[in-house]
């Protein structure tokens, strides 16, 4: 990857929070300066009990800042220092990320300027967490990590190596290298989709029976929601019809609906204004003919329910489509290639993601997934385990080909 090119021209806030990597921090500032960014350097006050906010004044592209209220105005600073921070920046890059500031971010909390401008920016942000391992392994910042990522924050993972203290362990602050690459991947691929009207559909339907029982499937909808995460944060317009919510990204339109009636009336009512359709749902092949009034009684023995077909959105969509990009999904469990390419075919899709759902590790309710990817030219790619998340923006770069907005590589290593 060309990283200088990423980085040239590029305004980048570098969020350093109180961790005794906080000295990386200074490398990491220099090499981007160097590439080419415009460094706007915010410390945390706890960071300055590690590092000076004068080494980074001295090596940034503008003076460090470290307060919400010190700031003089008149000599050229803003009275509203996060409010500009976060809206010009390009990218929001936080090494080293602490636990205290992950929990902070995750929850909302802005009581300083790095959180203040995390929370005033739509700018893409990356976190480079580092801590003792026994923090790194926590289940609440484990929990935090899993909520931001779900909100399209990119996560650099930290290393094993020493430590503070004399330890040795997970929680080591990501090399420079990484760091930067990340950050370059990310500068590469934001605004690619701009001005893109983006459609996603995400979670399990539900088939009611009677107003208390339904007929459902395991779908969480963080696929889909990852999906719509990753595509805001690349410029899309983004509209994400979900089963599932609860747990919106940022920064997109939220159409909540339950079975696959509803959800086909929210996505095929909007198609026709739509450049791409994501259809990450997992969506119902059948429903109850026939729905009871009242809840059914145990006593009364149990029911007969006889099935009928619901409406298939991704077939109707490529009969329908007229230069849209459409893009299917296909839980399976055997035969995964060949149901897939049958069902690629059959509906007319420009790409479909496939994935085995019975693996524990991918598909169903978990964070982590693992997928082919078949095009409508015949070719076929397949992924490692990754995060949702990564493996939306390689979806998304699939996508963005598709439409002229990258170049097609079939040799582009998988994040």
């Amino acid at each position: 990857m060309d990283t200088d090119r990423a980085f040239r021209g590029r305004r980048v806030v570098l969020g350093v929070s109180g961790g005794i990597a906080a000295y990386k921090a200074v490398e990491l500032c220099r090499r981007m300066v160097d590439a080419g960014a415009h460094v706007a350097p915010v410390l945390t006050e706890d960071a300055t009990r590690f590092v000076g906010a004068l080494t980074f004044s001295a090596l940034a592209s503008e003076p460090a800042q470290t307060s919400l209220f010190n700031v003089d105005a008149s000599s050229g600073g803003s009275p509203i220092p996060h409010t500009r921070l976060g809206q010009s920046a390009d990218v929001i890059v936080i090494a080293p990320a602490t636990a205290r500031l992950i929990g902070k971010y995750a929850a909302g909390i802005s009581d300083d300027l790095l959180t203040a401008t995390l929370l005033a920016t739509r700018a893409p942000v990356v976190i480079a967490p580092a801590m003792h391992t026994e923090m790194w392994e926590h289940p609440a910042v484990q929990e935090n990590l899993v909520t931001l990522r779900r909100r399209g924050v990119h996560i650099v993972d930290p290393e094993s190596g020493r430590l503070a203290g004399g330890d040795v362990g997970e929680g080591r602050l990501a090399a420079p290298e990484r760091i930067m690459d990340a950050v370059a991947d990310i500068l590469t691929r934001s605004g690619d989709l701009a001005g893109v009207r983006l459609l996603v559909s995400a979670g399990g339907t539900r088939e009611a029976i009677d107003p208390v029982r339904f007929i459902g499937n395991r779908s969480s909808g963080k696929m889909g929601h990852a999906v719509a995460a990753q595509a805001a944060g690349r410029g899309a317009s983004v509209t994400l019809v979900t089963t599932a919510p609860d747990t919106a990204p940022a920064g997109v339109d939220i159409v909540s609906v339950v079975s696959a009636q509803s959800m086909h009336d929210e996505i095929v009512g909007r198609f026709d204004a739509t450049d791409v359709v994501v259809m990450a749902a997992a969506v119902a092949d059948f429903r109850p003919k026939v729905v009871a009034g009242d809840k059914l009684k145990k006593a009364a023995g149990a029911p007969e329910i006889v099935l009928e077909p619901t409406p298939d959105i991704l077939a109707e969509l490529g009969a329908a489509k007229r230069g849209q990009v459409l893009v299917g999904f296909a839980a399976e469990t055997v035969d995964i290639v060949a149901h897939a390419r049958e069902k690629l075919t059959r509906k007319n899709a420009d790409l479909l993601v496939a994935n085995d759902v019975s693996a524990p590790d991918a598909g169903f309710e978990v964070d982590t997934n693992r997928a082919i990817l078949l095009d409508s030219s015949g070719a076929s790619e397949e992924t490692p385990l990754l995060t949702k998340a990564a493996l939306a923006d390689v979806i998304l770069d699939r996508v963005a080909a598709l439409l002229g907005r990258a170049p097609t590589n079939p040799d582009q290593e998988i994040p």
